[in-house]
């Protein structure tokens, strides 16, 4: 690891091993990963816990691999059970923070040779980058490997696993909080997904407290984005069949009349990487998404965003899910170094 790199923690066996495993190893990040939520919610570690817990009933549902997990982690990390279940509900808890973001999925006529690509950049307040890390899991019970970046303690965010299933996401605005399961546990459940289909299936099966855009894909060649809220989901196919780009806005025919332009930057930056991806038809690589990523059209606010509204680029992500492979990159698209990682 290099201070341009986030670190990377392997955990191997059960469930409870695995959390064990990330507990000992990130200790320290997750307790800093603590202190931000209480600094970033501006609310007291026993009030966040306590409301923390009344996710717990729903996180039970999700089977024991999860809930087991959880309680690895909590003993790993020498944390309470409860301090762990907010690890995984931070933005529910707390019910704060921004939270920006700049999603594709390309393939087929889009790419240069065809294949997907799919990523983002991540938009959050610039202390997340330092309770970041990359999870590999490698379950012993049949489930799939996965390589996932999220926050220390957190077990589920973006990643891809072994049968190219990817989870990459925006926030949207716009809807009112009613009891329901966090997002972050669906995330990680969805990387123990075989197809790209049987994902998004999850969230037909659970309903979820707040809203979000959901990106994902799988090595058969399928792409697919689903727009969620508290009272349902809805698709959201793109413009052409070989290309989907998302931002913090919704798209989809069923919510486009709730949106109310909460974060007006997104509605440029969607219109900029669109663009950009129509420039480039049928030529766009990895190496072309990572020049957008860094692109500063609207700045502060571009694509590489630099603090507008308290948000900077924290990550960069491009994932190859019919090759396996995942570049990762830390801080701004124009600053960060880029690294290239086996699922």
């Amino acid at each position: 690891m290099t201070a341009q790199t986030f670190p990377l923690v392997t955990v191997r066996g059960n469930a409870r091993q695995m959390g064990q495993q990330h507990g000992e190893a990130a200790a320290d990040m997750i307790e800093r990963y603590l202190l931000l939520i209480e600094r970033l919610t501006a609310k007291t570690r026993d009030v966040l816990c306590a409301r923390a817990m009344t996710f717990w009933p729903r996180m039970e549902t999700l089977g024991p691999t999860f809930v087991e997990e959880v309680r690895g982690l909590a003993e790993g990390a020498g944390i309470s059970l409860e301090e762990a279940v907010l690890c995984q509900v931070r933005g529910e808890a707390g019910k704060a923070g921004a939270e920006g973001c700049t999603a594709f999925a390309l393939r087929g006529a889009a790419t240069a040779d065809g294949g997907i690509l799919i990523g983002q950049n991540q938009d959050l307040s610039p202390e997340h980058s330092d309770v970041s890390i990359l999870l590999r899991v490698l379950p012993d019970d049949g489930r799939p490997r996965a390589l996932i970046y999220t926050f220390a303690g957190q077990l589920g965010y973006f990643g891809m696993n072994a049968h190219g299933v990817t989870n990459y996401a925006n926030a949207v605005y716009d809807f009112r909080w009613q009891p329901g399961l966090a997002h972050y546990p669906l995330k990680r459940l969805m990387l123990e997904c075989t197809t790209a289909e049987d994902a998004l299936a999850l969230y037909d099966r659970h309903a979820v407290c707040s809203a979000a855009n959901v990106l994902t894909s799988d090595a058969s060649g399928v792409v697919a984005d689903l727009e969620v809220r508290p009272e349902g989901v809805a698709r959201y196919a793109g413009d052409h069949p070989d290309a989907i780009v998302h931002t913090n806005h919704y798209l989809s025919d069923a919510f486009r009349p709730l949106e109310t332009g909460s974060l007006p930057d997104s509605f440029a930056r969607y219109r900029r990487l669109t663009d950009l991806v129509r420039e480039a038809w049928g030529a766009i690589t990895v190496e072309t998404l990572q020049a957008f990523l860094a692109d500063h059209e609207g700045d502060p606010a571009g694509i590489c965003r630099h603090g507008a509204r308290g948000m900077h680029t924290t990550s960069g992500h491009i994932a190859e899910p019919q090759r396996g492979v995942v570049h990762v990159r830390r801080g701004h698209g124009c600053l960060g170094s880029w690294e290239t990682y086996t699922v």
